[in-house]
């Protein structure tokens, strides 16, 4: 089983969050990966800013970050897991995100989730040419959970 948890840092509660995790659940289940642990932060930009500025020498909000971290540990349960890692959204630049891709700000959020999710598995991209075969991996994956644990964001 996968766990998922949810944090938010400078943005306001809000009722889809849950739904964004069991969204995240799916995308790891398509995956086939097991016994994974993620957390998901959901912040503003500023927030973002200063992890971009931090850990990639950019000052500038981006829209999503993953912290891979791909370590094995033991639960107290003795159920060996894998500690993937760490996906912040900026919920600004996901807004702007729609925006300017013609989106709904459901389907920018899923693409960045499942985004994140291929950074915490190893996957990367040299740029955003939607050739990359990450990119066509998300793109595959988006199309095949469309209509699943759907968000409401």
């Amino acid at each position: 089983m996968n766990h998922v948890e949810i944090s938010l840092e400078g943005v306001p509660d809000a009722a889809w969050v849950e739904a964004a995790g069991k969204f995240a659940l799916a995308v790891l289940a398509r995956l086939g990966k097991e016994r994974w642990d993620l957390s998901l932060l959901f912040c503003d930009d500023s927030f973002i800013r200063g992890l971009n500025g931090q850990y990639r020498d950019w000052d500038e909000a981006t829209d999503v970050l993953s912290f891979e971290q791909g370590s094995a540990w033991r639960d107290p349960s003795g159920e060996d897991r894998i500690l993937a890692g760490d996906i912040v959204v900026s919920l600004e630049a996901l807004g702007r995100n729609a925006v300017d891709f013609g989106v709904t700000r459901e389907e920018e959020l899923r693409r960045l989730l499942v985004h994140g999710i291929l950074h915490l598995s190893g996957m990367d991209h040299e740029d955003n040419e939607a050739h990359r075969p990450m990119l066509v991996e998300q793109e595959r994956i988006l199309a095949e959970l469309r209509g699943i644990a759907e968000i409401g964001i």
